[in-house]
């Protein structure tokens, strides 16, 4: 027998059938191929089908976006242990409920967790796609990437609102108009994909702000992305003017103290003797203060330091406001210009500390959210920074800054200072704006601190005693939610 024969014609009919393979692959869809091979919907096509994109656990949410555990109060005081015992379960029941009510009211129900399955032939919008409420608005950027099929069939569904395609023609494949979920197929890809681009979406429920999910799937393949529902916000502007006196106005809060509040007047005057200068006055025996260009708010007797500085601050006509204490003093150093200068340089900043005499006090808050039912917990940490400004090398980002500082009028309007604090009260105004205002503290902008004169009468209302302390730590376990604190 001739083995040398047959073996070369096993060579050949190998090469042969290599040969056709290729050729298969080259001219014809495997897809295909695969689908003639397996009935359509069977477990085995479901498997060949962009077998190396599988994602394997298909849950793509939404979660919640953070897993909120207890925080530790090791070292701190309870706060709810100066709540008087037999009032404690009424409270906690009235604070859990308001806890609630803030969660949908500010939006953190909407910070949800989404996934995103990997080399997924879907497109669509990820982020920035906002909608006016009610009103229609096409959905950009829809499309399918996917291999040749016989057809192709996509799903969207929404909750708070309908999808529609717009100008449909007779023979489009289109299930679902109007409603909340819509079904589009087609067997030319090419077709689909011009359908999708003329999805809309309309909400059907009115809200300021708000956002709904939309679930887009094709076969095993999902995607969510969200539609943020929002009214447009009206800028609110200030006028700089065209100098320091129209783009800043001083402010302060005094209580006895009136040698002290006309050595700043007059501290005030040497170096702007023009710029607006604004007193919250709740003394007991009120006296008169005049002088060009000062506006003096007379305030019922000892209604606090809190409440003082929401009526300075609420009769602000500028862009910034500069907060001094009665008891400072204006030196050479003392340069507005150059607070100013700052803000407008990075334009994010809402608040920027300076320094009292040598004393550049800034602080950070540590706060921990803990569970939804015991709240959270809260630290200071006295002189501790994040890091430096960009752009500004005496400049660092805290959560805090002493008494001296030039603010934007409007964002610590939206902020406020709490009336509950009427004595001690300092931190508390940056642990309400904390994560909403950006805080700077920066070297070269100081003022003087007058020198101490002996004031009994003052100092008798100045410092709390413990009942204060324990009503502001109570106060704290409500309104910020906060199991335990530590300065």
């Amino acid at each position: 027998m001739n083995y040398s024969f047959l073996f070369k014609l096993f060579l050949t009919g190998l090469c042969l059938t290599a040969l056709g393979i290729y050729s298969i692959q080259k001219f014809l869809d495997v897809t295909d191929v695969t689908r003639r091979l397996f009935p359509s919907g069977s477990s085995s096509t479901r498997r060949l089908q962009f077998s190396k994109q599988r994602l394997y656990d298909r849950n793509i949410g939404p979660f919640p976006s953070k897993n909120r555990s207890s925080c530790s109060c090791e070292g701190y005081t309870l706060n709810a242990r100066h709540v008087p015992a037999d009032e404690l379960e009424d409270l906690q029941r009235r604070r859990s409920e308001e806890y609630r009510q803030y969660q949908l009211r500010m939006g953190t129900k909407m910070e949800s967790l989404i996934l995103a399955q990997s080399n997924s032939p879907l497109q669509y919008p990820i982020q920035g796609f906002v909608v006016a409420p009610l009103a229609k608005s096409v959905i950009p950027g829809l499309a399918l990437h996917a291999q040749k099929r016989r057809l192709y069939k996509v799903s969207l569904s929404v909750d708070k609102g309908v999808l529609s395609v717009e100008d449909l023609l007779d023979g489009d494949q289109v299930e679902g108009q109007g409603q909340s979920n819509l079904t589009i197929s087609s067997s030319s890809r090419t077709h689909l994909n011009n359908l999708l681009s003329r999805v809309t979406y309309t909400s059907t429920i009115y809200h300021v702000k708000t956002k709904d999910l939309v679930n887009f799937s094709f076969e095993d393949y999902e995607a969510m992305f969200p539609i943020v529902i929002k009214r447009p916000s009206v800028p609110v502007l200030y006028d700089p003017g065209t100098d320091i006196n129209s783009q800043v106005t001083i402010t302060t809060k005094t209580f006895l103290r009136y040698d002290e509040l006309n050595i700043l007047i007059n501290s005030i005057r040497q170096f702007y003797p023009k710029i607006k200068i604004i007193i919250a006055d709740d003394s007991l025996e009120p006296q008169n203060v005049t002088g060009y260009n000062i506006e003096h708010y007379i305030m019922p007797p000892t209604q606090g330091w809190f409440a003082g500085r929401n009526l300075a601050v609420s009769q602000v006509t500028t862009k910034y406001f500069l907060w001094v204490d009665d008891d400072y003093m204006f030196n050479i150093n003392t340069r507005i210009e150059s607070f100013v200068e700052i803000m407008e340089k990075v334009p994010e900043l809402d608040v920027v500390g300076g320094a009292v005499g040598r004393n550049q006090f800034f602080f950070h808050l540590q706060y921990e959210e803990g569970d939804e039912e015991e709240g959270g917990c809260l630290r200071r940490f006295h002189r501790r920074k994040m890091q430096a400004v960009p752009g500004l090398n005496n400049c660092i980002f805290v959560d805090g800054v002493v008494n001296y500082f030039l603010a934007r009028t409007d964002a610590v309007r939206r902020v406020g200072f709490d009336p509950f604090l009427k004595r001690v009260a300092h931190t508390e105004f940056f642990l309400d704006g904390l994560g909403d205002l950006l805080i700077a503290s920066c070297k070269g902008l100081s003022v003087d601190h007058q020198k101490k004169r002996k004031q009994s009468k003052y100092r008798r209302f100045r410092f709390p005693g413990r009942i204060d302390g324990r009503n502001k730590l109570s106060h704290h376990y409500f309104k910020n939610y906060l199991k335990c604190i530590r300065y």
